[in-house]
């Protein structure tokens, strides 16, 4: 072993002029989970992430010398599930006897990528060190392997050279093998890794008229912050909350890829169930370097209608466990109304975040609310919250209560004052939640309910333009000597 003493550590890692022992595939085949972590997604960071799920399937080119001995496979992301890593020989050219996982992070992450490639360390002056297989990189120099067996230390450097059209990534993968045959053979690698995920992300622009309709654009964003970039990699997005037992734990987004609008003579993902969950297959092979977001068509744009509602709500769902005689029980008075925004799903649309769009009055398409929707079967209701009304408010106050203990009865009535300061008439939806006690009937309304159920009642009320409504309503509870409450 030749060891030379270390000056100085400037490190400069650049593209030039040997082949690696194990470099990865093109063409992975990449299965992914739907992943709402904020940090996948985020436009900063500095680190690779231990949030998301992948299963990454990918061919490895490997040279084998007969009997037993070490293979480097290098190009793998940062945070792997080593329980799960999995390397076989198809042509049945050797057994795996034994595997190590070493963690590309740190100062030297970068060179830990390299590991098992020949490599050429250079001096200051541009002379060669010494080349060959790179064994390790650690804060203690470079170790590598010469072609007649002999091994180096290399402290003091400046830059190392390697071949290939991209620079490796990530962690490596060391494995004793009990080979049959010299010479090349193909490997299949697979492996479970944090750092990758997906979920939905749709764009809805309400159409001019007065009736609710839309422009439905259905995209996935798929992050990638492994540590690891993938070329050409074929995808498969599982839609669904598969059980994860072991923890994940909380990172830079280097390029966003925005998809084009798509039309239904597209190429589209193929979607099919898979187990309890969802599959959609990606027509085309997509690139993912590391710390990048990409989106990619999920359904092609379509007109979808819609109902949008403007919401006054008091009060939730909640029982007491005996009838509530407190005359301030729900008193509480919330002038906002929430404009909410419903769909029907045309297809299974995975959760995501649905961003909703208006044109202004020069035509130009502006933001005005998000929601997140969750998996919705095809068929089914999804309901996000716009934002507050800026034009319209509400007021409640109770107008009467009286409490007949002996008679077991209590009887409760409000007043609702809607008001509305923009210059077209609207029409506000009011929920109230009767809770005093689940026995209750409706007495008496201004308006009659347009829905009414065991906990809620709900009034559709038109306000005109400028001007303000009242609506009035009582309610009438009852309870039997059992729920009787305590004096």
């Amino acid at each position: 072993m030749t060891i030379q003493h270390r000056t100085t550590l400037a490190i400069a890692c650049a593209v030039f002029c040997s082949a690696a022992l194990a470099h990865a595939a093109d063409n992975a085949s990449i299965t992914l989970y739907r992943s709402d972590s904020p940090g996948l997604y985020a436009s900063q960071g500095d680190s690779a992430l231990n949030e998301g799920y992948a299963v990454v399937r990918e061919q490895r080119s490997v040279t084998l010398q007969t009997g037993v001995h070490d293979l480097v496979l290098g190009d793998l992301p940062n945070n792997l599930d080593a329980e799960a890593l999995a390397l076989g020989f198809p042509g049945g050219e050797a057994k795996v006897i034994s595997q190590r996982l070493l963690l590309g992070q740190g100062a030297n992450a970068a060179l830990t990528g390299l590991t098992g490639s020949n490599i050429n360390v250079l001096a200051e002056n541009g002379q060669s060190l010494a080349s060959g297989t790179l064994l390790r990189a650690g804060d203690d120099g470079l170790v590598v392997s010469n072609a007649t067996g002999g091994t180096t230390l290399i402290r003091n450097y400046a830059a190392v050279n390697t071949s290939g059209g991209n620079f490796p990534t990530g962690s490596s993968l060391r494995l004793r093998v009990d080979a049959s045959r010299n010479g090349e053979a193909n490997a299949v690698l697979s492996y479970p890794t944090t750092g990758v995920g997906w979920r939905a992300a749709y764009v809805a622009t309400l159409q001019p008229g007065n009736a609710c309709t839309m422009q439905f654009e259905s995209r996935a964003s798929i992050a990638n912050r492994s540590g690891r970039d993938w070329h050409d990699a074929k995808l498969t997005l599982i839609a669904g909350e598969p059980n994860f037992a072991k923890a994940l734990a909380p990172g830079p987004v280097r390029m966003v890829f925005a998809a084009k609008s798509v039309t239904a003579a597209e190429a589209m993902p193929e979607q099919s169930s898979m187990a309890d969950y969802r599959s959609y297959a990606l027509p085309a092979p997509v690139d993912l370097p590391d710390g990048s977001i990409s989106q990619v068509p999920l359904y092609a744009t379509r007109s979808l209608g819609c109902e949008r509602t403007a919401l006054y709500e008091n009060g939730g769902n909640w029982l007491p466990p005996q009838p509530m005689l407190n005359t301030d029980f729900n008193s509480d008075s919330n002038t906002s109304i929430i404009s909410t925004l419903r769909l029907t799903a045309f297809d299974s649309l995975p959760a995501g975040y649905l961003r909703v769009l208006t044109a202004d009055r020069n035509g130009v398409p502006q933001f005005i609310g998000e929601g997140h929707i969750n998996d919705t079967p095809k068929g089914s209701d999804a309901t996000i919250t716009l934002g507050t009304a800026f034009d319209l408010r509400g007021n409640r106050e109770r107008t009467s209560f009286h409490v007949d203990k002996a008679g077991r009865t209590m009887d409760e009535a409000f007043r609702i004052t809607l008001t509305n300061a923009g210059d077209t008439a609207r029409t506000v939806t009011v929920r109230e939640h009767p809770n005093r006690w689940r026995q209750w009937t409706l007495a008496s309304s201004g308006v009659k309910p347009s829905k009414q159920t065991t906990d809620t009642l709900e009034f559709r009320v038109d306000v005109p333009a400028n001007g303000k409504t009242v609506l009035d309503y009582a309610v009438h509870y009852t309870w039997t000597a059992d729920d009787q409450p305590q004096s």
